[in-house]
């Protein structure tokens, strides 16, 4: 027997329900239009729920041109959709569906009790007032254009029957990246759209731990660095740096300065085999600043050797690492240390040597770097330049920014923006 195919039609049909295709949904819904949310999960929102290890950073408290700047030369790219719908916009959003929100630290804004799911549950409330219908578990396996009506074929994920077939006037694709598959990002909308006629950048994986080939990382895990300094030590990459806090782990590192910086790193290590790094531990201090202090602490306390001594700087562990990459005995006063040892622990205080060798891939990265051209998009809309009535939001387009807020924000302003463009015929 032939398996028949069933055939729906809507106005809006919203491929991806993260934060970005639920926005978007929810936008168009708002507007009267009868829209589709399609999920290849059994669940909407999995990887919201999981940012921010359940805690939900959902924006910052930057003005609209600094965030936008956080971005580096292509943020320039989201001027409408941020300005359209900022952060102030998003609190007043979440205010009026239930969700109160607040900035503890002055800077990153939570909801308020830190939990994504009050988040989800919000939004899943307003998906359902606005009487957007949600199909789960989903996954599109072609989108074809066809006399004005975008023709979307998809299979169920979880149990075998016959393909189910939607057309739609308009359609918008919020698929995400490729970054933590086990929560749905697994790069479809790339294929998916490559049919229409667009093409995605280089994709890699971003904001994650890396490894790296020095062992003694694996002494110093129960330390936290705060507002250290990493820059690349390749000659042509030198302005690539970043600052926050650090953490060592078993084979290498992570921390909010390791996420922002895996963003400039595994591009990298796509060309090289290794990535060698600088690590400042000693909040910024240079040369002449750290000798300084060494001074002014041993004229203070003479009886210090020279562990003691870099204990004012650094945690324990971490002292003597640098101790011994230096070939300072430990034990020993600074002053009694050879010159050139001493010389090369105030180099080694000021810029420690890593080299970054690997990564987890995209089973580890939060976002994905790279995505659909942004030149093949209108930064008005969000919709193609190619397609027409095709619009795209969230991580899915190469764009993605550091922590802190800003990636979700992006894909809250992006999926209002093609939300209100998509409804507005």
């Amino acid at each position: 027997m032939t398996s028949k195919t069933t055939t729906k039609h809507y106005d809006l049909i919203v491929i991806g329900a993260g934060a970005a295709g639920m926005m978007a949904a929810i936008t168009a819904g708002r507007r009267g239009k009868h829209v589709l949310l399609l999920e290849k999960l059994p669940k909407i929102g999995a990887k919201l729920k999981a940012t921010g290890g359940g805690r939900c950073n959902l924006s910052n408290t930057l003005s609209n041109e600094d965030f936008i700047e956080a971005f580096g030369r292509d943020g320039r790219f989201m001027h409408r959709a941020i300005n359209t719908f900022d952060h102030h916009a998003l609190r007043v959003f979440f205010s009026k569906i239930g969700v109160k929100t607040d900035a503890p630290d002055g800077f990153r804004i939570f909801p308020v009790g830190h939990s994504s799911q009050t988040i989800l549950d919000a939004l899943s409330s307003e998906l359902k007032r606005v009487r957007v219908e949600i199909h789960s578990s989903q996954r599109v396996t072609e989108i074809k254009k066809i006399d004005k009506h975008f023709h979307i074929t998809t299979g169920c994920t979880t149990r075998t029957h016959p393909p189910l077939t939607y057309t739609a006037n308009f359609l918008i694709l919020a698929t995400g990246g490729k970054g933590y598959p086990q929560l749905g990002a697994q790069g479809d909308g790339y294929g998916l759209t490559a049919d229409l006629g667009h093409t995605t950048t280089s994709i890699f994986p971003a904001m994650m731990p890396l490894k790296v080939a020095e062992k003694w990382v694996d002494t110093c895990r129960a330390d936290t660095i705060a507002n250290a300094h990493i820059k690349v030590d390749i000659k042509k990459y030198r302005k690539l740096q970043a600052q926050g806090d650090l953490i060592f782990t078993k084979q290498g590192i992570r921390g909010p300065v390791v996420l922002d910086f895996s963003r400039e790193i595994t591009p990298l290590l796509a060309k090289e085999s290794t990535v060698p790094i600088l690590i400042n531990m000693t909040k910024g201090m240079g040369e002449e600043a750290v000798r300084r202090h060494i001074k002014e602490k041993h004229s203070d306390t003479a009886h210090y050797n020279t562990l003691q001594l870099l204990e004012t700087l650094l945690p324990s562990s971490l002292a003597r690492v640098l101790c011994s990459l230096s070939g300072a005995d430990p034990l020993k006063g600074f002053s009694k240390q050879p010159g050139e040892v001493r010389m090369k622990l105030v180099k080694l205080l000021v810029w420690t040597p890593l080299t970054v060798t690997s990564h987890d891939g995209f089973d580890k990265a939060m976002i994905t770097r790279g995505g659909i051209r942004l030149k093949e998009i209108d930064n008005q809309t969000m919709q193609s330049k190619l397609v027409e009535g095709l619009y795209f939001c969230g991580e899915v387009v190469d764009l993605d920014g550091p922590c802190g807020g800003y990636n979700l924000q992006w894909a809250f302003s992006s999926g209002h923006l093609a939300g209100v463009s998509a409804s507005a015929l």
